[in-house]
């Protein structure tokens, strides 16, 4: 049985222009894959006109409500008193999103009490993994 949580947030997308548009978003999380956690933008934010989700370590995004975290695709740093930016990079170009630190404190609260930090190894069953990775080489 899985267990999902989802929870909307509002991202301020940082353009050239000095209007920061608001965009909604998707923070979602799934026992099933304990490590990761996902962030979805709607078709209407994103260049190509189509649903963006970005997968990264649910530790980056806590690491990045103290100090600047990450150095590949994904990066996550605090900003002013209750703004954290994160940074989405690909080769079509860079998206910057701010977003109110209190609602990602409250989601990885969220996730912490369906699997607490340092205890999501305890998630995995890695011998119906390996079974089936095992199935599909067959």
């Amino acid at each position: 049985m899985s267990i999902v949580i989802e929870q909307p947030v509002e991202a301020r997308l940082v353009a050239a222009a000095p209007r920061m548009p608001s965009i909604p978003a998707i923070l979602h999380y799934d026992q099933r894959d304990p490590f990761a956690v996902r962030m979805t933008f709607p078709a209407p934010a994103t260049l190509e006109g189509v649903e963006v989700c970005w997968t990264f370590a649910r530790e980056l995004l806590a690491a990045g409500l103290h100090g600047a975290e990450g150095h590949g695709d994904v990066r996550v740093r605090p900003y002013g008193f209750d703004r954290t930016v994160l940074e989405f990079h690909a080769p079509e170009g860079t998206a910057v999103v701010h977003v109110h630190s209190s609602e990602i404190r409250r989601f990885l609260q969220a996730t912490g009490e369906l699997v607490p930090a340092g205890l999501e190894h305890l998630q995995l069953d890695l011998d119906h993994d390996l079974a089936e990775l095992m199935r599909d080489a067959c």
